[in-house]
């Protein structure tokens, strides 16, 4: 009976869960193919769960047809999914509710800087500190005194929603994640500096979505390009200070072309629907796409 128990146990630990997580901003390319194909394969060697879901949550650059030609395009690779898809445009009010409790913690705190300020703060203090994306934010809106910041509230000023990561940090401490071929990596919470975690225009910021989106749907091993290996230490650090749950990871390389550029969505000869209208099979788009089967 004990051991029994063990084995279910076992059998549910083995269980991953993975998902493709495209924006509809464009057609997929075939480092789109490789993603899509590189996260089914992590599910189907853990017996495991391949979810879909569409990052729609920037309205300015997303568009529904898109969304369409992406479900159109997977099908005809040869993916399938589970249902339903989860949609972020559709889930407002989970990234609202997290910004809610960050800001109950008091780990939030409004931007009003323009990207001119933020430059021209940048060149004035010099040699200053940069991250992955660039310079890091100088600070210059968290040392508002809270008086202050209700008065530019109060007058209309636009403003962003940044995370206090020294704050965060200072609550969480120490951190940690697993990358499944890299190995146990130190979490660097503050590398990005105070990310941004909504806009008026955007109800909330890349970070802030995977990270809650993930939590959502269970998902067990995050896969993605190796260019976005940095943003899990801010993920790493959101997860704790939401008390989420904490996946595996998973960081594919990127497809280049010939030249050694990587694929984007501005190469409209190599879209999945070009090369299929070109003549190209599923079978042959996922050789290229660096899959046999």
């Amino acid at each position: 009976m004990v051991a029994s128990a063990l084995s279910r146990l076992k059998l549910r630990q083995a269980v991953i869960i993975t998902r493709f997580a495209p924006s509809p901003t464009g057609e997929l390319h075939l480092g789109h193919a490789h993603s899509a194909l590189f996260a089914r394969a992590a599910a189907a060697q853990g017996h495991g769960r391949f979810l879909l879901r569409i990052e729609d949550i920037d309205p300015t650059r997303c568009r529904a047809e898109f969304t369409q030609a992406i479900l159109a395009d997977l099908a005809w690779l040869g993916l399938e999914w589970e249902r339903p898809v989860r949609v972020q445009s559709e889930h407002f009010d989970d990234y609202r509710a997290a910004l809610d409790r960050l800001d109950e913690m008091g780990l939030l705190y409004p931007c009003f800087c323009t990207r001119k300020d933020i430059a021209d703060e940048v060149a004035a203090a010099g040699n200053a500190p940069h991250g992955p994306d660039g310079p890091l934010y100088p600070g210059h809106c968290r040392r508002l005194s809270m008086s202050e910041r209700e008065e530019r509230k109060a007058a209309g000023q636009a403003f962003a929603l940044r995370l206090d990561s020294a704050k965060a940090m200072e609550r969480v401490g120490p951190l940690s994640w697993r990358d499944r071929d890299r190995g146990e990596q130190k979490a660097l919470a503050d590398l990005f500096g105070d990310v941004v975690l909504a806009r008026k225009d955007t109800p909330a910021s890349y970070h802030l979505a995977v990270t809650v989106d993930d939590a959502i749907q269970g998902i067990s091993l995050v896969t993605r390009g190796e260019d976005l290996f940095a943003a899990t230490h801010v993920h790493r650090l959101l997860q704790a200070v939401l008390d989420l749950p904490v996946p595996a990871y998973a960081h594919h390389r990127l497809l280049t072309d010939a030249q050694g550029r990587r694929y984007a969505k501005r190469d409209r000869s190599l879209t999945l629907r070009s090369l299929r209208e070109a003549g190209k099979t599923p079978e042959e788009v996922r050789i290229l796409a660096g899959f046999c089967n």
